[in-house]
């Protein structure tokens, strides 16, 4: 078992010891680095704390002390100093989504653990199976927008950092003995190009509930207007969108179409607190949306029959695959990939090269193989 931390984090808030930092991290060839956001308690999600270790030190670095974080963006552009996370992609969504930061050379101990064909990969199961660590849970979520943070909080969120760079070592030195670490590798370089817009909280749109595409046109209407009126109330406290109604009770005022309190009340999903609170304000939403012309449907791009049997052809090698490997079927192919490769036909190995840029090592593992696949039968 691995020895726990033996001095306190360092705390920094201020712009001093902010520029301190930066330069020290600079200094160093490896570094871990952990996020915690609010995305349970606002309703504009926002980073409230960036953990970072390095052998022999650990800091929390305060963004809403510090909004201005671009003494941080030398280090995560820095291609030889490797940073090290969990489960990457959603902490740099996040820092490009606040700080606009580039990203180069990222170690994913999750990603890595998942090629490794882990079953149990949160990073307490691994920190558990590898280091006999067991990391206290109560905090997971946590309102880390909050000031003053407390010590127990601090304590925990420094464990999120601070065992991934021996972690790390681990992965790597099974990768290298596996011959997987060029395949880790075209994953890292791949989740640095991450796209902050693709997950900025914009209002929800009807379609996007599970179960809209069942509503008929008034009742998509309706429901557009609840979402509209979820929104409102969500800003206006806050709070993120599922805190003030959640997508079940919307859809289901949308099929009842309900005009007074008493079928107002009998819609199962909606509390009688929320009732009370939000009745006024749902009764006229459903008045709205049925007094206003239906909003357009998304279109539909059907895929053609042999784009569809190519797809299934490339999802069944995709999946005999991964079961040979002992692995997710991402791992072996990730899906956009696959999809393209289906629209697209590729006829020769250099088609389908180009659609696999970003994937050498894949292309030269499995190029033959997708060829030999998706023409071995004509689609019809």
């Amino acid at each position: 078992m691995m020895e726990p931390p033996n001095q306190p984090p360092v705390m920094v808030d201020q712009v001093k010891d902010l520029n301190n930092l930066a330069h020290l991290l600079e200094t160093q060839t490896r570094v871990a680095v952990d996020t915690e956001s609010n995305s349970l308690f606002a309703y504009a999600e926002q980073v409230c704390l960036i953990q970072f270790s390095i052998p022999g030190s650990d800091f929390m670095v305060d963004p809403i002390a510090l909004p201005d974080l671009s003494s941080l963006g030398k280090l995560f552009a820095d291609p030889r100093i490797e940073k090290i996370f969990h489960a990457a992609e959603y902490d740099l969504i996040c820092l490009k989504r606040d700080f606009d930061f580039e990203f180069n050379s990222v170690f994913d101990t999750m990603q890595a653990a998942r090629i490794l064909g882990r079953t149990n990969v949160g990073l307490a199961s691994m920190l558990e199976s590898e280091f006999g660590v067991i990391i206290e849970k109560k905090f997971q979520r946590a309102n880390w927008g909050e000031r003053p943070l407390t010590p127990a909080m601090l304590a925990y969120a420094r464990l999120d950092s601070y065992y991934l760079i021996d972690l790390r070592d681990r992965l790597y030195a099974e990768l290298v003995d596996k011959g997987l670490l060029a395949l880790a590798l075209e994953d890292f370089r791949r989740v640095t190009r991450v796209d902050a817009g693709s997950t900025e909280l914009e209002p929800p749109t009807w379609w996007r509930l599970p179960g809209s595409q069942s509503l008929n046109p008034q009742q998509c209407s309706v429901l557009q207007a609840l979402v509209e009126y979820r929104d409102q109330q969500a800003r206006r406290a806050d709070l993120p969108h599922f805190k003030v109604l959640s997508n079940q009770t919307l859809l289901q005022i949308a099929e009842e179409l309900p005009l007074t309190w008493d079928a107002l009340a009998d819609i199962p999903s909606l509390s009688a607190r929320q009732r009370d609170r939000h009745h006024t304000g749902l009764l006229a939403a459903v008045k709205r949306g049925m007094d206003t012309p239906p909003p357009p449907r998304p279109v539909n791009h059907r895929r053609s029959d042999a784009v569809l049997e190519r797809l299934e052809i490339l999802r069944d090698w995709r999946k005999e695959t991964a079961r040979k490997l002992e692995v997710e079927s991402d791992v072996v192919l990730p899906r956009e990939v696959l999809e393209e490769i289906a629209i697209k036909a590729p006829a020769t190995q250099g088609d389908l090269r180009i659609l696999m840029k970003e994937l050498p090592w894949r292309f030269e593992q499995y190029g033959s193989r997708i060829l030999t696949a998706i023409h071995q039968k004509e689609p019809s």
